[in-house]
């Protein structure tokens, strides 16, 4: 692989907390803090914020970080592929701007399934995380993954899945972390596809991509971060901080 690249996807006017990209997370901002944390791994020949805010787009800009200005889109996927259309790279990294405490680990671990993908068989992988508290596998925010024998995603759901009727049978249920790792070419193939049926009933972009028979690799990890998503969570983020 010649360059792989880091993009990080930033809307201003996020449904659920409007603005939270440029709320204050310790001494800097939640996007500015995202973008350090990746830069800093050193993983990435250049790592970017994709947005359509001039407020987010000045305040990398003046941090000394790169921004590219992107149309209106209503996935972080498909405002990466707008960014990344005129950019030389085999791997973008997808990592949301809302996961300011991202670590190096998981990211190496989504690479690395493409430096062993010698036949390149792999377009898309992503993470995910065991869900242990009732409390938290029952929460429609985090989204859960089942997946087949071979670690590929049959399904994502704001519901709980799998469904346990066989009460006497363990089952492990898995929250998926929203950081992706593409090949460029499917990044761009996934933009041009129309929104699908699943994917819009449950918001769930990745879900584009099994409706029209693509694979999602999936990789286990054990990092614990705190995605922003209300103002609940930004009281979380501070308290660890």
């Amino acid at each position: 692989m010649n360059k792989v690249i880091a993009v990080i996807p930033a809307r201003y006017n996020s449904t659920r907390f409007p603005g939270k990209m440029m709320e204050i997370l310790g001494n800097r901002t939640i996007i500015t803090t995202t973008y350090q944390n990746v830069l800093e791994t050193g993983l990435f020949d250049e790592v970017f914020v994709a947005t359509d805010s001039e407020l987010i787009f000045d305040e990398i800009s003046k941090n000394g970080g790169k921004a590219v200005m992107t149309g209106e889109h209503e996935t972080g996927s498909d405002r990466i592929a707008e960014a990344v259309q005129n950019i030389d790279c085999d791997i973008v990294i997808n990592v949301q701007g809302d996961e300011p405490f991202l670590k190096k680990e998981p990211l190496k671990q989504l690479i690395d399934v493409f430096y062993k993908d010698e036949k390149k068989k792999i377009s898309l992988a992503s993470l995910k995380i065991q869900l242990r508290e009732s409390e938290e596998i029952r929460n429609p925010n985090n989204v859960k993954v089942i997946t087949d024998n071979n670690g590929f995603a049959l399904y994502f759901s704001r519901s709980v899945i799998p469904f346990q009727r066989e009460l006497s049978y363990d089952v492990t249920y898995y929250k998926h972390i929203g950081v992706y790792a593409f090949r460029k070419e499917a990044l761009l193939k996934f933009s041009s596809l129309e929104m699908t049926p699943l994917e819009i009933s449950e918001k769930l972009e990745q879900l584009r991509y099994l409706e029209n028979g693509m694979k999602i690799k999936m990789v286990e990890t054990d990092f614990v971060g705190i995605g922003i998503d209300t103002p609940e969570d930004l009281e979380k983020a501070k308290k660890l901080i």
